[in-house]
């Protein structure tokens, strides 16, 4: 689960809207133009449906998903939906370029591996429903998917989104407030969920590292290589310079931290 939320934003021309669904909280902020209207209603219940839909496609807790009936050996990829087949692919991208540290298929305590997309799913889900508020003219929005964060500013002078980090030894308190107008903010770590990642090379626990939050321009990638570098453990920082993100914050594991800072405002 990842430690982000929309700070400082009690205006009231800002609109709120929230549903769980896919195991997590998704929620709404709306502002400018059709932050009260019919179409704005209509964006966010097109968002949810398809975010329902790809739960129905790649949920791995319920047994008659795609995703669990595909890994179960019930269905071929050519006889899943197209999603399936652009989730494998980016799976399959992210394990090359994280050097292994990121894989769809993870190692289960019998010595098998299992198809487990659920690291790509969220963010990718979250940042391919967007499109229905993206297409909103003359409105804001951000959309979080359990905390990881894809957001757009229509109009600079609405000012930024602020998008605040929890601490990962104390979520009632903030390590960082991060401006962001146009993009995606997405955090690793274990603040919420416990220990729940591993090493997919060596199906060890990650160490030397609390928490990584990575900004980027799309949340697909923000989440993927939030995780990748959180795997990456002591090398988390070393490994996110190489990759094409805005900013970054590692939070070790005796509580210091490292910023990578570029622009973070960048569209």
């Amino acid at each position: 689960m990842s430690s982000t939320s929309v700070q400082g934003l009690a205006d009231s021309r800002i609109q709120r809207r929230v549903e769980h669904l896919m195991g997590m909280p998704i929620s709404l902020a709306l502002r400018g133009r059709h932050a009260t209207t019919v179409a704005g209603d209509q964006a966010w219940q097109a968002t949810i449906n398809q975010l329902r839909q790809v739960d129905v496609i790649f949920s791995t807790y319920r047994s008659d998903s795609i995703i669990n009936r595909l890994d179960r050996g019930e269905l071929t990829i050519a006889e899943c939906p197209a999603e399936v087949a652009e989730v494998l692919e980016l799976g399959r991208e992210a394990e090359e370029q994280s050097d292994g540290a990121f894989s769809i298929m993870l190692p289960t305590r019998d010595g098998h591996r299992r198809l487990s997309p659920s690291g790509v799913v969220k963010g990718w889900a979250a940042q391919r429903a967007a499109q229905f508020l993206a297409a909103l003219d003359d409105t804001d929005f951000c959309l979080s998917a359990g905390g990881d964060i894809v957001c757009r500013t229509a109009d600079p002078s609405r000012g930024t989104w602020r998008i605040g980090i929890e601490h990962p030894f104390d979520p009632n308190t903030l390590v960082a407030v991060v401006p962001i107008r146009t993009g995606a903010v997405a955090t690793s770590g274990t603040a919420h969920r416990g220990a729940h990642l591993v090493d997919p090379r060596t199906g060890r626990e990650p160490r030397g590292v609390a928490s990584v939050t990575v900004i980027a321009s799309s949340l697909t990638w923000a989440d993927i290589d939030a995780t990748a570098a959180y795997v990456h453990g002591r090398d988390a920082a070393r490994w996110l310079q190489t990759r094409p993100i805005r900013s970054a914050l590692v939070v070790w594991a005796d509580g210091t931290t490292t910023r990578l800072l570029t622009d973070p405002l960048s569209n």
